[in-house]
Parts: C-alpha cells; structure tokens; sequence
C-alpha cells in the first residue's frame, strides 16, 4: 500500500505560497506595478512603504486603497516614528517631535498623545501596521543608526515610554512593531549594513535592552522587528534574525516577551 498522498486529493500549499503569506516587500514608484498587483490576489501578505511611494496625501490615499482594493485586508507597513524618521512628510519633515524630544521631556502621556496622532495620520491614509517605535536603549554615545530614535538611554525611561507609544497607536487603530529586538541601542555598526555585536551577552539583554521590549508587548504590540544583530552567548555566528536561540527560545518561549 502506497504512504503517498492518496489519489484525488489536493496537494498542499506550495512554498512560494506561504513564503508569499508573510512577505510584505516594497515596491517603487507612486502607484502600485501590476506585478505587486498579481502578487497580492495570489495571496502576498501586504507591502511596506517607502518615501519614494508617497508623493502627497491624495495621491497616496489612492495608491492605498488600490492596494485593498486587490487583497481586502493586506498589510500595509510604514517607519513613520516622527522626528528624523517618516515617510508620509519625508518632502517636508515630520511635525511630530521624535523620539529623543518625548524621552527628554518625560511625560508619557505626551508621548502616548504624540503617537495616537502619528496613528490617526497612519489611518486616514489607508495605513494599518507602523514599524515603530524604536525601543533600543541607547546606551552607545557614537551609534551610527539609532540615536535621537531612541528615548534615551536610560532603560526605565524607554521602557515606560514604549509603553506609551505603542499604546497611543494601538489606541488609533493602527499595528505597532516596536524595534529592533534584542536591542540595537549598545552597538557601533549600522545593520543596514553589517551584522552588528551587542556586547554584555545575555545577561546585559536582560538588565539594558530587554525590559522595553516586555513593556511593548504588555502594552498590546502585535509585531516586533528583530535585527541583524549578533548577542555572545545566545545567537552564535548568527544574526537575532536568523537565531532560533533569540527568536524562538528567547522571544517566543520567554514569559513576558510573548
């Protein structure tokens, strides 16, 4: 007797499939390519936006809906963490303090209040997932990539400020994704461009870089974006991206980290 598939059935999904269920690339240009288009019928999980796809508030608003239009309920993602990093005001500059400014002034309730605008903008515009906030502990004077992103470089203040800022946009009905686990704030290298080394290991996780992203998740984070960021004692040679130890051990299996 055959262990096969029995005859007649159907086969199971392929892996472009479901590699496609949990990819949301980006795209170039104002309006959305046929191609993204097709991709998105055929079950592609959403897109993430750049500057370069936001030309103004109409025009964007269009794009967005085209892109539901397709797919019903696709992601569709965005950094918009006000201060030096946004997209939607990337021509202009974000009215929104970033990230430093809230930590430096310490009221949680204005950051909350900062980030529930920053959310209502997301949403007006078709927007359902922000990958923000930053909720590294910037404890690195010289850090090429996170810096005035963070709170600061206290870890009681960016803990109890990720608490507010993912509670502002959940409050306005978008998706926060606090950053960039497990914690970019103590490195030298940018990861956009090497694998950058956390150093303490392990146990400096959990005292320095840790403790903001449990604040994140109890305050409703549905998403956390790991880096290319490489822990001694936990990830190996790897990358957190491409580490069971720090996805799934650590992120996945940890009490109040899921």
């Amino acid at each position: 007797m055959s262990h096969g598939q029995p005859r007649g059935s159907s086969p199971g999904p392929s892996l472009t499939r479901l590699a496609d269920a949990v990819l949301i690339p980006p795209f170039p240009g104002t309006t959305a390519p046929d191609w993204l288009l097709a991709a998105l019928e055929r079950g592609l999980a959403g897109v993430t936006l750049f500057g370069q796809n936001v030309a103004g508030t109409g025009q964007l608003a269009a794009l967005t809906q085209r892109l539901h239009s397709v797919a019903g309920q696709p992601i569709i993602a965005i950094d918009e963490e006000g201060g030096d990093v946004t997209r939607l005001a990337h021509l202009t500059g974000s009215p929104y303090p970033g990230n430093a400014a809230l930590g430096a002034a310490d009221d949680t309730d204005l950051t909350m209040r900062v980030y529930r605008a920053i959310g209502s903008d997301l949403a007006a515009a078709g927007i359902n997932l922000d990958l923000a906030p930053s909720v590294d502990v910037n404890t690195a004077d010289d850090n090429p990539v996170i810096g005035t992103r963070a709170f600061g470089s206290d870890t009681a203040t960016v803990t109890r400020h990720a608490a507010a800022a993912v509670s502002g946009l959940q409050r306005a009905g978008i998706a926060a994704c606090a950053k960039h686990f497990p914690g970019h704030g103590s490195t030298r290298e940018d990861t956009h461009h090497v694998t950058a080394g956390v150093p303490g290991g392990l146990d400096a996780l959990w005292q320095r870089d840790l403790p903001p992203f449990q604040a994140a998740i109890a305050a409703g984070a549905p998403g956390i974006m790991t880096g290319h960021l490489r822990v001694p004692g936990l990830t190996g040679d790897l990358p957190a991206t491409l580490s069971h130890a720090a996805l799934t051990g650590l992120l996945r299996n940890t009490p109040g980290l899921r």
